[in-house]
């Protein structure tokens, strides 16, 4: 290693944590968001914290580029590697540290899948409630980095509120923060929460405490067909009301996304026979056995009573609830679907009374101005996160579509990012969202814990 840098990497750290970008796993050159891959400086693998403190402080003093790397399930391009930058990947940082049934808590490293993390959990008895359906791939620190919400934001909030402390690692190796399992703590500024969701800009989350809840004894789901939104939002608000604290999934399909993973994916069953004008996915979960699945049928049979609710069907096993989430997880097939280069993803957010006219002004607008161009819509509508997923005509520039796109969720005063960060696919369009005061204290706050910038560098803000 003729690199000083990587000398000192390897010298501090050992030979077998520091891997030369030439000769590493073409994994560490990209994330899901699609763009062209990067081939770093070098991928290091530290094995604790003590490592990645040590890694950062030699990296802060040559004033070299730092991208850290959880899972890489990211949509925008917030863990693809910058030219000449040395990927820190956090994948050996990967112990579940204590799980706690009395506290509810759960102490993880970073790097921990949170598939294992939700194992870890179940085996004491116990729920994590994050969930995303990149469970199997995406890792603990990367979810806390981008404030990941996932399917049941709606009754347990977003990563954020499933935080109860973490440790983080500044640019120059500082070790801040605390693993604070208390769900009362005042004692000044909440530094940990300036880590959740700041995409690895300000400093690098190691470890955390997550918060449990009891695991529960029943679920209860179905698979709807409704008239039109307008019944989406009347049985989203029935739910509400009716179940309680029992809703943990509401997740709303417009036609264009049911019809084309009926007809395009081959593992799925139809659900429901016929059309319908809508569809969700509807689940509860409590802990009364004999009193919440009658109170889950009487909300549907009312809907149905209504003429609101044209078909609904209802989870019977474990197996028919996996089936039911397997419609909606099928979005892990829009890549093949469309061709991994000729689609776009869009994670975006919206109070519920502007989704449809929102939705509707895309349906106009996209066909108009792109002929040809397949767009479908979903999302987890309890929470307000609405996807958008276009598949590209021939000759249609990415760049134009979200400009459509963007500006029109701007104009209904929604977010360009509801879960996934900004990265680098979504910065030029950040002013839509957010004022210039706003972005100017963001800067202000990165020169302050990363003076030199070498951290995410050209993610989320301007150098």
């Amino acid at each position: 290693m003729r690199d000083p840098v990587l000398r000192e990497l390897r010298d501090a750290l050992g030979a077998g944590a520091v891997i030369p970008g030439e000769e590493s796993d073409p994994r560490y050159h990209n994330d899901w968001a699609g763009l062209e891959p990067v081939v770093p400086k070098a991928v290091v693998r530290p094995r604790s914290v003590e490592e990645v403190a040590v890694a950062l402080a030699v990296c802060h003093r040559h004033l070299q580029p730092v991208v850290p790397q959880g899972g890489r399930t990211g949509l925008a391009g917030g863990a693809r590697p910058s030219e000449g930058a040395v990927v820190l990947s956090l994948e050996r940082l990967n112990r579940v540290l204590d799980v706690d049934p009395a506290g509810a808590t759960m102490v993880v490293e970073a790097g921990v899948v949170l598939e294992r993390a939700q194992e870890a959990a179940r085996e004491a008895g116990m729920f994590l409630p994050v969930d995303l359906g990149a469970r199997g791939s995406c890792q603990v620190g990367g979810v806390l980095a981008t404030n990941a919400g996932g399917n049941r934001v709606i009754r347990f909030g977003m990563a954020r509120e499933n935080c109860l402390g973490l440790e983080a690692v500044l640019a120059d190796g500082t070790r801040v923060g605390r693993l604070d399992r208390l769900l009362k703590n005042n004692a000044g500024v909440d530094l940990e929460r300036l880590f959740v969701g700041s995409e690895g800009i300000l400093g690098l989350v190691t470890r955390a405490v997550l918060r449990l809840q009891p695991e529960p004894r029943t679920t209860m789901a179905a698979f709807c067909g409704l008239v039109d939104f307008d019944a989406v939002v009347t049985l989203l608000r029935r739910a509400r009301a009716r179940l309680g604290g029992l809703l943990t999934a509401f997740e709303a399909m417009w036609p264009e996304y049911y019809d084309l993973m009926m007809a395009r994916v081959a593992h799925l069953r139809p659900p429901l026979a016929g059309r319908h004008g809508m569809y969700v996915l509807l689940e509860a979960q409590g802990f009364d056995p004999e009193g919440d699945p009658p109170r889950f049928q009487r909300l549907l049979e009312e809907m149905v009573e209504e003429g609101l609710l044209e078909d609904a069907a209802v989870a019977r096993s474990e197996a028919d609830v996996r089936a039911f989430w397997a419609v909606r997880d099928a979005v892990a097939e829009f890549p093949l679907l469309f061709g991994r280069d000729r689609h776009v993803n869009f994670d975006l957010g919206l109070v519920p009374e502007r989704t449809r006219p929102f939705v509707d002004a895309l349906r106009r607008e996209l066909p108009r101005r792109f002929p040809g161009i397949t767009a479908v819509y979903f999302g987890h509508l309890g929470d307000g996160n609405i996807h958008v997923v276009t598949g590209l005509p021939e000759g249609v520039d990415k760049r134009a579509v979200e400009a459509v796109v963007y500006e029109t969720v701007g104009a209904f005063d929604g977010t360009i990012s509801a879960e996934h960060g900004i990265g680098t696919v979504k910065k030029p369009w950040l002013h839509l969202v957010r004022g210039a005061a706003d972005v100017a204290a963001m800067r202000r706050l990165k020169r302050a814990l990363d003076p030199n910038g070498i951290l995410n560098p050209g993610k989320l803000l301007d150098a």
